[in-house]
Protein backbone atom coordinates (compact mmCIF):
# COMPACT_ATOMS: atom_id res chain seq x y z
CA UNK A 1 0.00 0.00 0.00
CA UNK A 2 2.60 2.51 0.54
CA UNK A 3 4.60 1.68 -2.59
CA UNK A 4 1.15 2.24 -4.27
CA UNK A 5 0.49 5.77 -2.18
CA UNK A 6 3.86 7.22 -3.29
CA UNK A 7 3.50 5.88 -6.95
CA UNK A 8 0.01 8.05 -6.70
CA UNK A 9 1.83 10.73 -4.98
CA UNK A 10 3.98 11.18 -7.09
CA UNK A 11 2.01 10.64 -10.05
CA UNK A 12 -0.12 13.74 -8.58
CA UNK A 13 2.63 15.79 -8.23
CA UNK A 14 3.89 15.61 -12.08
CA UNK A 15 0.21 16.25 -13.40
CA UNK A 16 0.38 19.69 -10.84
CA UNK A 17 3.65 20.48 -12.40
CA UNK A 18 2.31 19.64 -15.90
CA UNK A 19 -0.70 21.91 -15.51
CA UNK A 20 1.04 24.65 -14.03
CA UNK A 21 3.87 24.58 -16.96
CA UNK A 22 0.68 24.53 -19.38
CA UNK A 23 -1.06 27.18 -17.07
CA UNK A 24 2.30 29.21 -17.55
CA UNK A 25 2.37 29.02 -21.12
CA UNK A 26 -1.48 29.91 -21.77
CA UNK A 27 -1.20 33.86 -22.31
CA UNK A 28 1.72 32.75 -24.50
CA UNK A 29 1.07 34.41 -28.36
CA UNK A 30 0.87 31.16 -31.29
CA UNK A 31 3.12 33.71 -33.55
CA UNK A 32 6.23 35.99 -33.22
CA UNK A 33 7.72 38.69 -35.55
CA UNK A 34 10.96 39.39 -34.91
CA UNK A 35 11.90 42.47 -35.98
CA UNK A 36 15.66 42.47 -37.97
CA UNK A 37 16.57 44.92 -41.09
CA UNK A 38 17.84 44.57 -44.51
CA UNK A 39 19.01 41.49 -46.62
CA UNK A 40 22.87 41.16 -46.09
CA UNK A 41 23.37 42.77 -42.88
CA UNK A 42 24.24 40.54 -39.70
CA UNK A 43 20.57 41.45 -38.25
CA UNK A 44 18.91 39.59 -40.78
CA UNK A 45 20.88 36.58 -40.64
CA UNK A 46 20.96 36.77 -36.87
CA UNK A 47 17.09 37.70 -36.46
CA UNK A 48 15.94 34.91 -38.81
CA UNK A 49 18.05 32.64 -37.26
CA UNK A 50 16.82 33.61 -33.39
CA UNK A 51 13.34 33.13 -35.38
CA UNK A 52 14.14 29.85 -36.07
CA UNK A 53 15.55 28.51 -32.78
CA UNK A 54 12.48 29.95 -31.38
CA UNK A 55 10.21 28.13 -33.39
CA UNK A 56 12.47 24.69 -32.59
CA UNK A 57 12.78 24.84 -29.14
CA UNK A 58 9.29 26.76 -27.78
CA UNK A 59 7.18 25.55 -30.39
CA UNK A 60 5.98 28.74 -31.17
CA UNK A 61 5.58 29.96 -35.19
CA UNK A 62 8.36 32.64 -35.15
CA UNK A 63 9.90 34.56 -37.83
CA UNK A 64 11.95 37.33 -38.91
CA UNK A 65 11.12 40.44 -40.83
CA UNK A 66 12.64 42.81 -43.04
CA UNK A 67 12.97 46.10 -41.71
CA UNK A 68 14.87 49.80 -41.97
CA UNK A 69 16.56 48.41 -39.07
CA UNK A 70 16.87 49.54 -35.17
CA UNK A 71 14.99 52.82 -35.58
CA UNK A 72 12.11 51.48 -36.98
CA UNK A 73 12.43 48.15 -35.02
CA UNK A 74 11.70 50.10 -31.87
CA UNK A 75 8.63 51.72 -33.25
CA UNK A 76 6.98 48.68 -33.93
CA UNK A 77 7.75 47.07 -30.98
CA UNK A 78 6.24 50.38 -29.26
CA UNK A 79 3.37 49.99 -31.31
CA UNK A 80 2.86 46.17 -30.63
CA UNK A 81 3.41 45.15 -34.37
CA UNK A 82 6.75 43.19 -33.74
CA UNK A 83 7.27 40.86 -30.39
CA UNK A 84 11.09 41.03 -30.27
CA UNK A 85 13.35 43.54 -32.05
CA UNK A 86 17.09 43.95 -32.72
CA UNK A 87 18.59 47.45 -31.49
CA UNK A 88 21.52 49.30 -31.45
CA UNK A 89 22.00 51.26 -28.21
CA UNK A 90 22.01 54.69 -29.39
CA UNK A 91 18.42 54.75 -31.90
CA UNK A 92 17.39 53.07 -28.62
CA UNK A 93 18.21 55.70 -26.18
CA UNK A 94 17.40 58.42 -28.69
CA UNK A 95 13.95 56.66 -29.10
CA UNK A 96 13.34 56.47 -25.27
CA UNK A 97 13.77 60.03 -24.97
CA UNK A 98 11.28 61.04 -27.70
CA UNK A 99 13.91 61.91 -30.28
CA UNK A 100 13.72 59.33 -32.59
CA UNK A 101 13.65 60.51 -36.16
CA UNK A 102 10.87 58.09 -37.61
CA UNK A 103 8.42 58.66 -34.57
CA UNK A 104 9.95 62.21 -33.20
CA UNK A 105 7.73 63.19 -29.65
CA UNK A 106 7.03 59.92 -28.87
CA UNK A 107 8.64 58.62 -26.17
CA UNK A 108 9.38 55.27 -26.36
CA UNK A 109 8.89 53.68 -22.93
CA UNK A 110 7.29 50.29 -23.08
CA UNK A 111 10.37 48.89 -24.71
CA UNK A 112 12.21 46.63 -22.26
CA UNK A 113 15.43 45.13 -22.66
CA UNK A 114 15.70 40.87 -23.38
CA UNK A 115 19.64 39.98 -23.58
CA UNK A 116 22.67 41.38 -25.17
CA UNK A 117 23.80 40.36 -28.71
CA UNK A 118 27.15 41.82 -30.02
CA UNK A 119 28.81 44.92 -30.69
CA UNK A 120 28.48 46.74 -34.17
CA UNK A 121 31.66 48.33 -35.70
CA UNK A 122 31.58 51.15 -37.97
CA UNK A 123 32.93 49.71 -41.48
CA UNK A 124 33.50 50.75 -45.19
CA UNK A 125 33.96 48.82 -48.33
CA UNK A 126 35.17 50.56 -51.53
CA UNK A 127 36.38 49.84 -55.05
CA UNK A 128 40.08 49.70 -55.11
CA UNK A 129 40.54 52.11 -57.75
CA UNK A 130 38.81 54.92 -55.73
CA UNK A 131 42.21 54.69 -52.95
CA UNK A 132 40.14 55.16 -50.29
CA UNK A 133 41.88 54.25 -47.16
CA UNK A 134 39.94 56.18 -44.54
CA UNK A 135 36.71 58.14 -43.72
CA UNK A 136 38.58 61.45 -44.97
CA UNK A 137 39.16 60.00 -48.43
CA UNK A 138 35.43 59.99 -49.21
CA UNK A 139 34.98 63.85 -49.56
CA UNK A 140 33.21 64.17 -52.98
CA UNK A 141 33.01 60.48 -53.44
CA UNK A 142 29.24 58.74 -54.20
CA UNK A 143 28.49 57.19 -50.84
CA UNK A 144 25.92 54.52 -49.83
CA UNK A 145 24.80 54.45 -46.11
CA UNK A 146 23.02 51.79 -45.53
CA UNK A 147 19.05 52.10 -45.23
CA UNK A 148 17.20 54.66 -43.64
CA UNK A 149 16.40 54.52 -39.86
CA UNK A 150 18.93 51.65 -39.62
CA UNK A 151 21.50 52.21 -37.90
CA UNK A 152 24.23 52.69 -39.90
CA UNK A 153 21.89 55.19 -42.11
CA UNK A 154 21.26 57.12 -38.96
CA UNK A 155 24.80 57.91 -37.75
CA UNK A 156 27.07 57.73 -40.51
CA UNK A 157 25.65 60.77 -42.19
CA UNK A 158 26.42 62.02 -38.65
CA UNK A 159 29.81 60.95 -38.16
CA UNK A 160 30.64 62.17 -42.01
CA UNK A 161 29.47 65.84 -41.13
CA UNK A 162 31.16 65.82 -37.41
CA UNK A 163 34.54 65.06 -39.26
CA UNK A 164 33.88 67.67 -42.18
CA UNK A 165 33.72 65.11 -44.97
CA UNK A 166 31.49 66.27 -48.19
CA UNK A 167 29.79 62.93 -49.81
CA UNK A 168 27.27 62.64 -52.09
CA UNK A 169 25.19 60.26 -49.77
CA UNK A 170 22.61 57.73 -50.84
CA UNK A 171 20.64 55.06 -48.90
CA UNK A 172 19.81 51.25 -49.44
CA UNK A 173 20.27 48.06 -47.92
CA UNK A 174 23.00 46.22 -47.39
CA UNK A 175 22.57 43.96 -50.72
CA UNK A 176 21.26 46.54 -52.75
CA UNK A 177 24.51 48.62 -51.59
CA UNK A 178 26.80 45.85 -52.64
CA UNK A 179 25.07 45.43 -56.26
CA UNK A 180 25.48 49.14 -56.84
CA UNK A 181 29.39 49.05 -55.71
CA UNK A 182 30.40 46.69 -58.27
CA UNK A 183 28.16 48.17 -60.86
CA UNK A 184 30.26 51.16 -60.52
CA UNK A 185 27.00 53.12 -59.41
CA UNK A 186 28.21 54.13 -56.12
CA UNK A 187 32.39 54.79 -54.87
CA UNK A 188 32.13 53.48 -51.57
CA UNK A 189 29.42 51.53 -49.37
CA UNK A 190 29.58 51.97 -45.55
CA UNK A 191 28.16 50.04 -42.59
CA UNK A 192 27.58 49.09 -39.01
CA UNK A 193 26.73 45.63 -38.50
CA UNK A 194 28.55 42.36 -36.57
CA UNK A 195 31.85 40.60 -38.50
CA UNK A 196 31.74 39.71 -40.97
CA UNK A 197 29.22 41.39 -43.10
CA UNK A 198 27.66 39.52 -45.24
CA UNK A 199 27.44 41.79 -47.61
CA UNK A 200 31.06 42.94 -47.33
CA UNK A 201 32.75 39.14 -48.03
CA UNK A 202 30.44 38.53 -50.83
CA UNK A 203 31.97 41.96 -52.30
CA UNK A 204 35.79 40.76 -51.07
CA UNK A 205 35.11 37.15 -53.28
CA UNK A 206 33.52 39.00 -56.28
CA UNK A 207 34.93 42.21 -56.63
CA UNK A 208 38.58 44.27 -56.68
CA UNK A 209 38.17 45.87 -53.31
CA UNK A 210 39.65 47.06 -50.17
CA UNK A 211 38.23 47.83 -46.72
CA UNK A 212 38.47 50.73 -44.51
CA UNK A 213 37.81 52.76 -41.16
CA UNK A 214 39.31 55.95 -39.61
CA UNK A 215 42.80 57.73 -39.19
CA UNK A 216 44.01 58.04 -35.57
CA UNK A 217 43.07 61.59 -36.38
CA UNK A 218 39.30 60.87 -37.48
CA UNK A 219 39.15 58.38 -34.83
CA UNK A 220 39.52 60.53 -31.65
CA UNK A 221 37.18 63.11 -33.03
CA UNK A 222 34.30 60.44 -33.20
CA UNK A 223 35.26 59.00 -29.89
CA UNK A 224 34.38 62.67 -28.60
CA UNK A 225 31.79 63.66 -31.00
CA UNK A 226 29.42 60.35 -30.15
CA UNK A 227 29.60 59.12 -26.29
CA UNK A 228 27.24 56.18 -27.36
CA UNK A 229 29.92 54.78 -29.51
CA UNK A 230 33.31 52.88 -27.87
CA UNK A 231 36.39 51.41 -29.56
CA UNK A 232 36.55 48.52 -31.69
CA UNK A 233 39.53 46.97 -33.24
CA UNK A 234 38.50 44.82 -36.53
CA UNK A 235 40.76 41.82 -36.59
CA UNK A 236 42.70 41.12 -39.34
CA UNK A 237 41.61 38.47 -41.76
CA UNK A 238 37.44 39.13 -41.32
CA UNK A 239 37.38 39.60 -44.82
CA UNK A 240 39.98 37.87 -47.34
CA UNK A 241 41.27 41.42 -48.61
CA UNK A 242 42.20 42.58 -44.78
CA UNK A 243 45.35 41.15 -43.59
CA UNK A 244 45.75 43.79 -40.98
CA UNK A 245 43.55 45.26 -37.88
CA UNK A 246 41.59 48.10 -38.71
CA UNK A 247 40.51 50.69 -35.71
CA UNK A 248 37.06 51.53 -35.39
CA UNK A 249 34.05 52.59 -33.20
CA UNK A 250 31.35 49.99 -32.37
CA UNK A 251 27.51 50.13 -30.43
CA UNK A 252 26.65 47.52 -28.24
CA UNK A 253 23.48 45.30 -29.95
CA UNK A 254 20.08 44.07 -27.63
CA UNK A 255 17.24 42.37 -28.26
CA UNK A 256 14.09 44.37 -26.64
CA UNK A 257 10.62 43.56 -26.40
CA UNK A 258 7.37 45.32 -25.48
CA UNK A 259 6.56 45.22 -21.21
CA UNK A 260 3.37 43.03 -21.98
CA UNK A 261 5.20 40.13 -23.44
CA UNK A 262 4.10 37.49 -20.94
CA UNK A 263 7.03 37.01 -18.27
CA UNK A 264 7.01 33.12 -18.59
CA UNK A 265 7.62 33.68 -22.59
CA UNK A 266 10.42 36.85 -21.75
CA UNK A 267 12.15 33.66 -19.10
CA UNK A 268 11.73 31.04 -21.84
CA UNK A 269 13.58 33.03 -24.73
CA UNK A 270 16.07 34.53 -22.24
CA UNK A 271 16.81 31.45 -20.58
CA UNK A 272 17.55 29.54 -24.30
CA UNK A 273 19.53 32.06 -26.03
CA UNK A 274 21.34 32.76 -22.51
CA UNK A 275 22.49 28.91 -22.48
CA UNK A 276 22.76 28.11 -25.66
CA UNK A 277 25.65 30.28 -26.98
CA UNK A 278 27.03 27.15 -29.37
CA UNK A 279 23.82 27.44 -30.74
CA UNK A 280 23.67 30.64 -31.60
CA UNK A 281 27.24 31.16 -32.86
CA UNK A 282 25.90 28.49 -35.57
CA UNK A 283 23.68 31.40 -36.20
CA UNK A 284 26.39 33.92 -37.14
CA UNK A 285 30.32 34.33 -35.70
CA UNK A 286 29.37 37.37 -33.96
CA UNK A 287 26.93 35.92 -31.82
CA UNK A 288 30.27 34.55 -29.57
CA UNK A 289 29.25 38.29 -27.59
CA UNK A 290 25.71 36.84 -27.16
CA UNK A 291 27.00 36.25 -23.74
CA UNK A 292 25.25 36.75 -20.09
CA UNK A 293 28.24 38.83 -18.40
CA UNK A 294 26.92 41.31 -21.13
CA UNK A 295 23.91 42.59 -19.65
CA UNK A 296 26.29 45.53 -18.14
CA UNK A 297 26.53 46.97 -21.46
CA UNK A 298 22.79 48.11 -21.58
CA UNK A 299 22.71 51.48 -18.57
CA UNK A 300 19.71 52.83 -19.35
CA UNK A 301 17.45 50.54 -20.55
CA UNK A 302 14.96 48.21 -17.96
CA UNK A 303 15.05 44.79 -18.74
CA UNK A 304 11.65 42.44 -18.64
CA UNK A 305 10.97 41.39 -15.44
CA UNK A 306 11.16 37.74 -17.04
CA UNK A 307 14.40 38.51 -18.20
CA UNK A 308 15.32 40.11 -14.89
CA UNK A 309 14.48 36.60 -12.85
CA UNK A 310 16.59 34.14 -15.58
CA UNK A 311 19.50 36.91 -14.51
CA UNK A 312 19.24 36.53 -10.79
CA UNK A 313 18.82 32.98 -11.09
CA UNK A 314 22.06 33.11 -12.49
CA UNK A 315 23.81 35.16 -10.39
CA UNK A 316 23.73 38.51 -12.46
CA UNK A 317 22.08 41.13 -10.09
CA UNK A 318 20.53 43.99 -12.11
CA UNK A 319 20.24 47.03 -10.75
CA UNK A 320 16.80 48.56 -9.33
CA UNK A 321 16.23 51.33 -11.93
CA UNK A 322 16.71 49.15 -14.87
CA UNK A 323 14.12 46.52 -13.62
CA UNK A 324 11.11 46.77 -15.85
Amino acid sequence: MRNFSFTALAATAIMAVSAAAADDRSDWPSDLTVGTASQGGVYFVYGNGLASFISEELGISASGEVTGGPVQNVTLLQMQEHDIGLVTMGPMFEALQGESELAPGLEHTEVRALFPMYETPFQGIALSSQNISSVGDLAGKRVSVGPAGGTPGTYWPRILEALDVEANVSFAGAADAASQLQDGLIDAFVFAAGVPIAAFSQLAAEADVRTFTFSDEEHAAVLEAFPEVSPFTIPGGSYTVQDEDQQSVAMWNFAVVHEDMPESLAYEITKLVMENNDRMMQIHAAAAATLPENFENNSFLPFHPGAVRWFEENGFEIADDLRG
